[in-house]
């Protein structure tokens, strides 16, 4: 049995092996009906849709091309039943191939790390960072003591290639990154400042759990102050330790609401200045906005995520 090259096109047909029901081999055909799908099962969804007949039992057998070929190994399908409608999803045999390399060599699946917190670049962030174009990662946070922390990566910092191939979206970063092994030395392209900028990175190995910290926070009942962010559907308070502003209610017909800022959300800082009173905030937005920008770039804390909120100024 060999692996395919991941020469795998929509329209190929394909023939899926497997134990449905537990009735023994079964051999079904159908065709790629799509490629890179992403089903919410991991930050590194790539999954290979098929119209091949799979239902329970199917999972773990393989999808061949015409050549004999392994494409993909069955993973999932969607049914509202539980039956086959036609929608079935496989891991590609790329991402297979390194699995079982890994469990061969190490015993575990190993992956490349990089460290940071990213978040998808609409066009009014981008329009925010003087990017040309909405495309590449942009880091929320690094985390502390991270590879990307190390290198010297920040807040704001827009990821838009590894070793010189341009990075698409946020999935597209976690699965160029994944694909190293930890210890590679990787080049890693961010706009920062209105300008390009390349850093040597080394990779460090993912963590197996997640060290969360707890972050309970009341200050989301601190009395409303008056600002200009009310054009934005947004009131604003103090916190209690100085570190950021509250928001303290949102408009659910006005744009903040849109963007998906709460009660209790935490404004860290307006485009690269940190912020600790409503009247800060007030000033940067106003100065943003005569200063002729199309939107202003907020860092956000919800519970324990940080996150990017551009608000534009030609809805407000």
């Amino acid at each position: 049995m060999k692996f395919s090259d991941g020469d795998v096109h929509v329209g190929d047909w394909v023939v899926a092996v497997g134990n449905p029901f537990g009735l023994g081999g079964t051999v079904t055909a159908g065709i790629v009906s799509a490629r890179g799908r992403e089903i919410g099962a991991g930050p590194y969804d790539d999954f290979i849709q098929i119209d091949a007949a799979v239902n329970r039992g199917n999972s773990g057998g393989p999808t061949f091309n015409l050549n004999g070929e392994v494409i993909g190994v069955n993973t999932a399908i969607f049914s509202p039943s539980g039956g086959n409608v036609g929608i079935a999803f496989d891991i590609p045999a790329a991402t297979a191939e390194r699995i079982i390399q890994d469990l061969r060599e190490h015993g575990s699946v190993t992956r490349g790390w990089l460290g940071v917190q990213i978040q998808s670049i609409t066009p009014e962030i981008a329009a925010s960072l003087k990017l040309q174009a909405d495309t590449g990662a942009l880091v929320a946070e690094p985390h502390d003591k991270s590879p990307a922390a190390a290198a010297g990566l920040q807040a704001g910092d827009a990821i838009v290639a590894v070793n010189g191939q341009a990075v698409k979206d946020p999935r597209d970063l976690a699965m160029k990154i994944a694909g190293f092994a930890p210890g590679t030395d990787v080049k890693v392209t961010y706009w920062r400042d209105g300008a390009s900028h390349d850093v040597d990175v080394k990779l460090g190995k993912l963590p197996t759990t997640d060290q969360q910290a707890s972050n309970e926070d009341d200050s989301g009942k601190q009395k409303a102050q008056p600002s200009s962010l009310d054009d934005f559907g947004l009131a604003l308070g103090p916190s209690d330790n100085k570190s950021g502003v509250v928001i303290t209610d949102v408009d659910p017909n006005g744009q903040a609401a849109e963007r998906g800022l709460q009660p209790g959300d935490i404004i860290l800082s307006v485009g690269e200045a940190k912020v600790t009173a409503p009247a800060e905030v007030e000033k940067k937005v106003a100065d943003a906005k005569a200063g002729g920008q199309k939107a202003i770039l907020l860092r956000v804390k919800s519970g324990d995520q940080t996150r990017y909120v551009a608000l534009s100024f030609a809805r407000a």
